[in-house]
């Protein structure tokens, strides 16, 4: 069983390169970089892994603070659940202190929810992790609702976010980031009511 003391393993699921940089599917590397921006770190290759880490402390100094290693896979999608084990391994974080950043199809655009274990609902990042280490780890979900009309789910979440959801985007992904603090700081719970809308 996880303790205070023990780091928490923060993964923002995306695909790596330009050409995926703004899709909605890249929603966890986006907030991954906040996070990375506001603890003053800057992503650096992982030795052990194939995947983009960095290395701080989220929270006031002192013992309220908590240790992390943010990270972004490298390996794309479907592939998450390899780098993210190996380096849960490495730091030697325990399953229930490693957060899955991520798009949700089955939230409204802008909505939170957050949450321990459950399935992948067809995530191809969440079912690499849960193949890889069992499902008992936390989830952030950022709400991208579904494809309009006949659009394949694929091709949707590939796509940019619209440009009436870019006006929100920024907000919305600092009130993520703001979530994930919150859920290391004060426990699922006290996240939960302050986030999941």
């Amino acid at each position: 069983m996880s303790d205070a003391t023990d780091p928490w393993l923060i993964v923002g699921l995306g695909n790596p390169g330009p050409d995926y940089a703004a899709n909605r599917h890249n929603v966890g590397f986006m907030v991954a970089d906040l996070l990375a921006e506001r603890i003053g770190g800057k992503f650096k290759r992982a030795q052990k892994a194939q995947a983009q880490v960095v290395e701080g402390r989220v929270g006031p100094p002192g013992p309220a603070s908590r240790r992390v290693i943010l990270v972004k896979p490298m390996s794309y999608m479907n592939l998450s659940g390899g780098p993210v084990t190996a380096l849960r391994d490495f730091y030697k974080v325990p399953t229930d202190h490693v957060v899955a950043v991520h798009d949700e199809l089955d939230v409204d655009y802008g909505m939170l929810r957050l949450k321990l274990g459950g399935g992948d609902n067809g995530h191809n990042g969440l079912k690499s992790m849960t193949k890889a280490m069992g499902p008992d780890y936390h989830r952030v979900r950022f709400g991208i609702g579904r494809p309009p009309g006949r659009m394949q789910v694929a091709d949707f979440v590939l796509k940019d976010f619209s440009s009436t959801e870019r006006k929100e985007l920024a907000f919305l992904v600092d009130r993520s980031a703001d979530a994930v603090e919150c859920l290391l700081a004060e426990g699922l719970e006290r996240a939960q009511s302050a986030y999941n809308s």
